[in-house]
């Protein structure tokens, strides 16, 4: 058996939100315009147990991209009761949802608890209230605070999204929500660049020239920061940088397909100047899954310890950690 986590993913689109965040066109990220019946659960999980590495002990049913427990009711539990079925039958070992902190409370808390629900994410975005009002939210950072722990208090894991980038957001304002989120000690978080999408406030501000969004270079960098800021507080970083978007929806912003693998490089460089002091040639060695990570995307790590007189050269080594380079001279 595997012992990585994998959600069979159904997208629920823009609907029991009570307000449109500027950022926001969910039919953009997750290239789904309608919203899933019964049947459409049933068939993603057919086709994730058909798979050959399928492992129903570390699968969840995810229903991502809308606000889970602000839709409809009757529609909600329609969708929960056929995820369970798979649940109880051991199919897969839970269910995990996204929704926004102010819908979380204790009667839909015990709700989700009845239902099979395992894992619950918050869209937390910032924990500065200005730049929650600013991207037009409707929620507050005690909003996110208080529903994060009512989550732990009954049980669930507990899963965090921040964004970097916002409309009148800083990097000092991201590392203040990073700290907030490190001492609420979510099991996970994930870390969205901001991306401006067609048909969101953000590119109507963007338009008027009144938002510039991060560079890629400027999201890399405080990406990168803040992963490492999680690693140290060993919360679990789930994703960084958007899976997909439309193409023809992308107006302007850090978009990259390989975001994550950006960020990742940039802390092993970081880390590789750290421990080399004298020019020469060296071996780094780090963890087989990191290989590429310490190389760079085109070799951009060892090209630029080359330009500083280090000439590297990388190898595995699997006793080593996700962030640990151990340095022998040539």
């Amino acid at each position: 058996m595997s012992d990585i986590h994998s959600n069979i993913s159904i997208f629920v689109p823009h609907i029991g939100c009570p307000n449109m965040c500027s950022f926001c066109n969910q039919r953009h990220i997750t290239g789904k315009h309608s919203a899933p019946k019964t049947q459409d659960v049933i068939d993603a999980v057919n086709v994730a147990v058909a798979s050959s590495r399928y492992d129903p002990l570390n699968t969840e049913i995810a229903f991502f991209g809308g606000s889970f427990t602000a839709i409809n009711r009757n529609y909600m539990l329609e969708l929960l009761k056929t995820a369970y079925e798979f649940v109880k039958s051991g199919v897969v070992s839970g269910i995990r949802i996204s929704t926004r902190p102010d819908a979380i409370d204790d009667e839909i808390l015990a709700l989700l608890k009845d239902y099979g629900v395992t894992s619950i994410e918050l869209g937390a975005q910032s924990l500065n209230d200005s730049v929650l009002k600013s991207n037009n939210r409707g929620h507050t950072a005690q909003d996110v605070i208080n529903a994060s722990k009512l989550i732990k208090k009954y049980g669930f894991s507990l899963g965090l999204q921040m964004m970097t980038g916002l409309y009148n957001d800083c990097d000092d304002f991201a590392i203040y929500t990073a700290k907030k989120i490190i001492e609420l000690k979510p099991d996970t978080i994930r870390i969205y660049p901001t991306i401006v999408l067609k048909n969101t406030d953000l590119a109507a501000l963007y338009i008027d020239n009144k938002y510039m969004p991060q560079s890629l270079e400027e999201a890399v960098r405080l990406c990168s920061e803040l992963l490492f800021m999680f690693n140290e507080a060993d919360i679990k970083v789930i994703r960084v940088g958007l899976h997909s978007i439309e193409e023809n929806s992308f107006i302007a912003g850090p978009w990259h397909p390989a975001f994550s693998e950006l960020c990742y490089s940039k802390i092993f460089l970081k880390n590789a100047k750290k421990l080399l002091t004298k020019k020469g040639s060296y071996t780094l060695y780090v963890n087989p899954s990191s290989v590429s990570k310490m190389i760079g995307q085109h070799k951009k790590n060892i090209n630029t310890l080359k330009k500083l007189g280090f000439d590297c050269i990388v190898k595995s080594d699997a006793s080593l950690g996700d962030y640990e380079i151990r340095v022998e001279r040539r």
